[in-house]
């Protein structure tokens, strides 16, 4: 079987959502230790596409928010739980919410902006930065990072309490990415003058690679949240939990790749911005794919961290 035929049929199942029952099976024994590898658990999230069903745990496990000691997980849980309900009520109590939530508190469950914004504030309290002159206006470079975070974690999974303390690890990873974000561009750089000069070329003409650019930083720092569909960025994600701080850099590179013809077109960074960030309405499971795929090609080249 050639590579297109099998690059074809990985997709068509995963769009079916069939995942290999020989990797669930592996899944659930590395789950069902008494005391978990947290060794083979990020292999598992490098390795393969993290089942749906399992991806909240395992990220929790991954992330160290969950014991890796299976009898201490409910015990651990159950005081997550009571430190998000502590904060949800603080929210609350000080007033930190408009009329109409103080008039029904529950109705932000529904509504996943709102819910951000509470999530947002019962950060700021937990991190000992809230105070009442804090505003939509005044929210710092890194609110805007975690609350991007947070509304794409809510598209993924259902429980606010999980989604709450995810929000928060996946944040730490992210402060990994800010560190390396010059370092990340010059490989960016590096791969696309190899692969595709003239698009690099243009890129570099528009200011993108710019140090006073930060557009490609904020997309690294926040892993394409909000940009790439959610139903195909928890595969990206998946990986960056597992180790690798490198796949952003293969998604982008992936992305602007495909989208070449238009990109060639544009005549400003504003334009670049408006044009990818359009892509999270198409089909990027091809992107994602290929992406995981040049990780998987480039390994010599992949760095590991948390």
């Amino acid at each position: 079987m050639n590579t297109d035929e099998r690059n074809f049929r990985s997709i068509y199942y995963e769009k079916c959502q069939i995942n290999s029952v020989e990797e669930q099976k592996s899944l659930n024994k590395l789950l069902q230790d008494d005391i978990r590898n947290l060794s083979k658990l990020k292999q598992f999230c490098m390795n393969y596409t993290v089942p749906n069903n399992n991806r909240s745990y395992l990220w929790a496990l991954v992330m160290g928010i969950l014991p890796l000691h299976k009898a201490s997980t409910a015990y651990v849980r159950d005081q997550r739980r009571e430190m998000y309900e502590d904060l949800r009520r603080a929210v609350t109590v000080l007033r930190f919410t408009d009329h109409k939530q103080k008039e029904q508190p529950f109705m932000w469950l529904i509504d996943h902006k709102k819910k951000a914004q509470v999530m947002h504030t019962m950060w700021l309290i937990e991190s000992n930065r809230l105070w009442h002159g804090n505003t939509s206006a005044s929210l710092q470079a890194d609110d805007m990072h975690f609350i991007e975070i947070v509304r794409t974690l809510l598209q993924i999974f259902d429980d606010n309490v999980e989604t709450y303390w995810i929000a928060k690890g996946f944040y730490k990873y992210t402060r990994e990415l800010k560190k390396e974000c010059v370092k990340l561009k010059e490989q960016t750089q590096n791969i696309l003058k190899r692969e595709d000069l003239s698009l690099l070329n243009h890129l570099e003409l528009l200011g993108l690679f710019d140090g006073n650019s930060t557009l490609l930083d904020n997309w690294y720092i926040t892993c394409f949240a909000g940009i790439i569909c959610t139903t195909h960025l928890v595969k990206i994600w998946d990986k960056v939990c597992g180790g690798s701080r490198k796949i952003v850099v293969f998604l982008f590179v992936e992305l602007v790749k495909d989208i070449r013809s238009s990109i060639l077109k544009q005549t400003s960074l504003a334009d670049v911005k408006r044009l990818i960030e359009t892509v999270k309405d198409l089909d990027g499971v091809i992107i994602v794919n290929k992406a995981i795929k040049s990780l998987q090609n480039n390994s010599s080249e992949v760095e590991y961290t948390h």
